[in-house]
């Protein structure tokens, strides 16, 4: 049973008493007036007299597992806190620093107790996080939501990963409470295996809309997971916004309302979690379970540019989670699209030095590129791996690194950055390129695949090269390098198949790429 101690009485003593004997576990009281000692007994504390300066008030006392030292008095708060320190070395001690306690007094109570209570810091504090910049960017939100006059559409970005979803419902909610109505909205295709669990598990309502789509019916558009319209959805780039939340740096600026960009967290679920808490909106099960799992695939199960409020965020939604639906999303079916697309990458793989690329040709399934990526980053020596495919007149691209110095996130940027949008993280990153925008690429020509392979190819290992310090001349056979290195007659290069993902794309998928060129983040789970 835990035993607990508190040393001295007054109207903090009074309140932690209070508190601490709702609590299981054995608490005693030692004050030096017995009127008080009295007072505590009749309410049913055990207590006693004693000096609480004195080491020997201590000497035949069994040692509780915790002391706390609160009296108002400063300097008698010091001493008790010496004393039951020498008595007690291994309880834990909690010291009170008292009234307008003199820097020298919190200074010696730091030097002998475990933790030290200081009353005017615990009040700014407090008062910070009531009306702290956290605090007024949340009321900020809630003020420009209720002065809609309609229904919000909350847009994620294309092919929306589970981050993104999460967000968005996350937002939805929060607009609800606030006496608006919203409906979470998507471009593009959810496909990869885990992302659709994810939404049919969770009963979650999302209104998929084509390219261009009138957004008249809406009184106003938010945007989550990326920040710019046009950019990785299909809004047209004029659309006016009034909310962006968004985890993702911009490269540009971010027109809007309410315009919430912090990347210094491991997902936009995490911010959406911090306005939960800040605005008291009660947590249903379908958004706390959804932003958990949002946190834990954009932070790779903690483990990919996370911090500490990504961990905050997580436990606390934590209790009102399902994770049973959790399992259950884990542990999806693969279809043979996907399969079959890994294959492919692991056929066709070729190795430039400790970097890996791999075109899969013809895409059916989007999400498999970033499986793909994973999937040969587990090859023994590769740090990099680089995977393309060919969908509907685009060119997908899913990138993947790790233990290395590289950006690849910058190294898209600056391979595709100019015909197309790129970008992400560090060690996660993506890109989408148009065949329109490739020189010498005709839709008609047969060997189409020939050719995007010598195009793609020799742009990201150009860039990889330059951010690395190594020469690409491993990659391509003798026959198609030219003194320069490289050669686009590359006709009889292996083509390649289907395979597509959402995570590599400027904004979506798993992480979006968020915005292409401002600041992405792709992930495997994208769709």
């Amino acid at each position: 049973m835990t035993s607990r101690l508190v040393l001295g009485y007054g109207g903090f003593a009074q309140a932690l008493v209070d508190r601490l004997a709702e609590r299981p576990g054995g608490l005693t009281v030692v004050t030096a007036q017995e009127t008080d000692a009295r007072t505590l007994r009749e309410e049913g504390t055990a207590a006693e007299t004693g000096d609480i300066t004195d080491p020997e008030t201590f000497a035949d006392r069994e040692p509780p597992d915790s002391v706390v030292v609160a009296a108002n008095d400063p300097a008698r708060n010091e001493a008790a806190a010496r004393a039951v320190s020498a008595a007690f070395p291994d309880s834990f001690l909690l010291a009170y620093t008292g009234a307008e306690p003199e820097e020298s007094v919190t200074a010696a109570l730091a030097g002998v107790a475990d933790e030290v209570l200081d009353p005017r810091r615990e009040t700014a504090d407090r008062v910070l996080a009531v009306a702290g910049d956290g605090s007024v960017r949340a009321r900020k939100l809630l003020s420009v939501i209720r002065s809609l006059d309609g229904p919000l559409a909350v847009v994620a970005h294309d092919n929306p990963d589970p981050d993104a979803i999460a967000s968005a419902v996350a937002l939805a909610r929060i607009a609800e409470v606030a006496g608006r109505s919203a409906e979470v909205c998507y471009f593009g295709d959810i496909s990869h295996q885990e992302n659709r669990a994810f939404v049919n598990l969770l009963d979650i309502e999302m209104r998929n809309l084509e390219p261009g789509a009138d957004l008249g019916e809406y009184a106003g558009v938010a945007l989550v997971d990326h920040s710019r319209p046009g950019v990785n959805d299909g809004l047209p780039e004029d659309t006016a916004v009034d909310v962006v939340i968004d985890h993702h740096p911009p490269r540009e600026p971010v027109d809007a309302r309410f315009v919430d960009l912090r990347s210094d967290v491991g997902a936009t679920s995490t911010l959406m979690i911090d306005y939960i808490r800040r605005l008291d909106v009660p947590l249903d099960e379908v958004t706390a379970t959804a932003l958990l799992f949002g946190i834990r695939v954009d932070t790779d199960e903690f483990t990919r540019e996370v911090c500490p409020d990504d961990f905050a965020a997580a436990a606390y939604v934590l209790p009102h989670a399902d994770l049973g639906t959790l399992d259950r999303i884990d542990s999806p079916s693969m279809s043979a699209d996907t399969l079959e697309t890994i294959g492919r990458a692991i056929q066709n793989r070729r190795r430039h030095g400790p970097a890996l690329v791999s075109g899969v040709g013809r895409l059916s399934a989007r999400d498999a590129l970033a499986q793909a990526a994973d999937r040969l980053l587990n090859l023994e020596d590769v740090t990099t791996t680089f995977v393309y495919g060919i969908s509907e007149g685009t060119v997908y691209v899913s990138a993947r690194a790790r233990g290395t110095d590289i950006d690849l996130g910058e190294t898209l940027r600056d391979a595709f950055g100019q015909i197309g949008s790129a970008g992400g993280h560090a060690d996660m990153a993506g890109a989408q390129l148009s065949l329109g925008l490739l020189d010498s690429v005709d839709s008609d020509d047969e060997s189409l695949t020939e050719v995007v392979d010598a195009v793609i190819t020799d742009r990201f290992l150009e860039a990889y090269d330059s951010r690395t310090n190594r020469r690409v001349t491993d990659v391509y056979p003798e026959k198609f390098r030219t003194s320069d290195g490289f050669s686009h007659d590359l006709s009889e290069n292996p083509g390649r198949s289907d395979g597509e993902t959402d995570d590599e794309e400027p904004a979506d998928d798993g992480h979006d790429l968020d915005e292409g060129p401002d600041g992405t983040d792709d992930r495997d789970r994208d769709e």
